[in-house]
């Protein structure tokens, strides 16, 4: 695998990454719940610091990495900000968090089944394994607060 490709994928999970901030950040703004408020302000930090690192194994290969999230990131955070504002807003924004997580994990698996090389490959997992975590978190809350609902 050259370089350039091993830079399109991690440019990849940056751009995941980033969604993944913003989201968070962004449902931290419309949770009710303090609790909900503080984890997803420290998974949005989480973020942020998974997209420094990937960002450095990118420099580290002699590259630029990509900046930004996506359109379809932007796009969420707009749906998650309509139906915050339409239901419950704890269990609209932890639904919300689940479609992301879940987005996030199929892009881990993919970039993963794609061999990368060791120098890069402990980093995407030990960040897959973090996804896979907040994944089972909020689909976990999001049953919590649908039987308490």
């Amino acid at each position: 695998m050259s370089a350039d490709d091993i830079v399109v994928l991690l440019d990849e999970l940056i751009h995941t990454s980033q969604d993944g901030r913003m989201g968070y950040a962004e449902a931290a703004e419309f949770a009710r719940d303090a609790e909900l408020k503080r984890l997803f302000l420290l998974r949005s930090a989480e973020c942020a610091k998974a997209v420094q690192d990937l960002q450095r194994a990118v420099q580290g290969l002699g590259r630029e990495p990509a900046e930004q999230g996506t359109l379809a990131g932007a796009a969420h955070r707009g749906w998650v900000r309509l139906q915050a504002s339409l239901r419950d807003n704890n269990l609209a924004v932890l639904e919300e968090l689940e479609r992301g997580e879940a987005h996030a994990e199929a892009v881990y698996a993919r970039v993963l089944a794609a061999r990368l090389p060791p120098e890069v490959l402990g980093l995407v997992q030990e960040q897959h394994r973090a996804v896979l975590r907040n994944l089972n978190e909020v689909r976990n809350l999001g049953v919590r607060y649908r039987n308490a609902a």
